[in-house]
């Protein structure tokens, strides 16, 4: 099949969710037809830390069994690597395996880069639930990836200075605003948290919670919902907070944003399952002061959280050895001694519902010791995950937000102005790529 046209062809059904009919890639046949006759090398390209040791268990393990030895080249994560395998692709050099972000399967599928393994990875999508499994198959019968780990959202706060200021936890958005304001009057020094526009992930996540799909089709046009009825109303709230003056406005993760939730001059944290680690470093002192609780609702008695990172293991169309690879993949994310070794290397949280309460996981993050049902409570958050839908382009609507959002948040000015810049900014983009776009 021509490239353009599969490519054409694969956009119109890589949004998530949309009951889409079942494509065939048509990427580059692997020479021996997946089929294995003899010794097999895989280069496998991630981020994550301490991943060697873990492909170290397969290479002792299975991988030596079946004569199937894994290499791991360490690379830069985001859209670095994305840049980087495109590249490699179009060379057609790129490796057998790549770990890939969910929101990155969309740009990678559509340049016909990553290979359909469903016939390769047996029943694994039972071990996942079903809003994970869907991002890597992007809404068809193919299964462009195995789930690695993900980022369900929770909200994190200081349990002493709570109940030191007589504060309830927030069960909904609206609760949510009123203890940052209450937080205002009783220690005006403080706040309750900030508004980060340095790291789009939180954003799309909330969005997500609120029902937003940002990316779905429409025949074979792309439609972009960025400023749809659901981010607006996000956008609305927290740009309203920050005018306000009842949450602060600055960028997570510098020495200042540290300092805050280390002196307790911030409070509280809108974050994701991983944030223990990132507490650790930021806000030393504070350690056996937090707990965590599930995101606010926008109506009582939902349960709904959104995604804030994950990745997936992922085959490419340059493989020559496509079955030995998926196998690998789903190895890796599925067997109990890699997902441990992933959990205490790579300080992962599983995409594997079995995995969340077993193994690294039957224990509080040392963090958090304070909280012993923190795994518990997190596995019961995951399975509320919205669906997620993600583009061709996500790299540029993540850059219009960091333009546009930092913009609003510096100047406590119109966030729903901010919106309307990224939903253009993403439209022509696409135009521009070449791809078809619903009005």
């Amino acid at each position: 099949m021509p490239y353009t046209k599969h490519r054409r062809l694969v956009s119109s059904a890589v949004a998530v969710a949309l009951g889409a009919t079942a494509l065939t890639a048509c990427g580059s046949s692997p020479d021996d037809g997946g089929a294995r006759s003899g010794p097999v090398s895989l280069t496998y390209w991630t981020w994550a830390p301490g991943m060697d040791k873990v492909v170290d268990l397969w290479n002792k393990g299975p991988g030596k069994e079946q004569q199937i030895t894994v290499t791991v080249k360490k690379q830069a994560s985001g859209d670095t690597l994305v840049t980087k395998i495109l590249t490699a692709h179009q060379a057609g050099k790129a490796p057998d395996l790549v770990q890939a972000e969910y929101q990155a399967l969309p740009t990678l599928v559509s340049n016909d880069a990553l290979a359909d393994i469903a016939e390769h990875v047996g029943d694994v999508k039972g071990r996942f639930a079903d809003g994970v499994w869907q991002q890597t198959t992007l809404g068809t019968d193919a299964v462009y990836a195995v789930p690695q780990d993900i980022g369900p959202m929770m909200f994190y706060y200081r349990e002493d200075l709570f109940k030191e200021y007589g504060l309830s936890v927030p069960a909904t958005w609206e609760q949510f605003a009123e203890t940052a304001r209450k937080v205002k009057k009783v220690a005006p020094d403080k706040a309750l948290t900030t508004f980060s526009a340095n790291d789009p992930g939180l954003f799309a996540g909330l969005a997500q919670q609120a029902g937003a799909r940002w990316w779905t089709t429409s025949g074979d046009k792309w439609k972009v919902g960025i400023d749809d009825g659901a981010t607006r109303k996000v956008a609305e709230f927290w740009g309203g907070l920050v005018e306000e003056g009842v949450i602060d406005n600055q960028p997570m993760y510098t020495p200042a944003w540290n300092k805050a939730l280390n002196t307790g001059k911030q409070i509280a944290w809108v974050s994701a399952v991983w944030a223990p680690g990132t507490l650790t470093t930021a806000a030393p002192d504070t350690r056996g002061k937090w707990a965590m609780a599930p995101l606010p609702q926008w109506s009582d008695g939902e349960s709904r959280t959104g995604s804030w990172g994950g990745s997936s293991t992922a085959v490419t169309t340059d493989s020559r050895h496509e079955e030995a690879a998926a196998e690998f993949a789903a190895w890796l994310n599925t067997d109990g001694d890699a997902l441990n070794a992933l959990a205490k290397e790579s300080g992962i949280y599983p995409a594997s519902t079995s995995a969340q309460l077993s193994g690294a996981f039957t224990s509080p993050p040392d963090y958090f010791a304070n909280q012993p049902d923190f795994y518990e409570k997190a596995a019961r958050i995951a399975e509320t995950t919205a669906p997620s839908a993600w583009g061709p382009n996500v790299n540029v609507a993540y850059t219009a937000f960091k333009d546009a959002f930092g913009a609003a948040a510096k100047n406590k000015s119109d966030f729903t102005a901010a919106l309307g810049t990224m939903q253009k900014e993403t439209v022509a983009d696409l135009e521009k790529q070449g791809f078809g776009v619903a009005r």
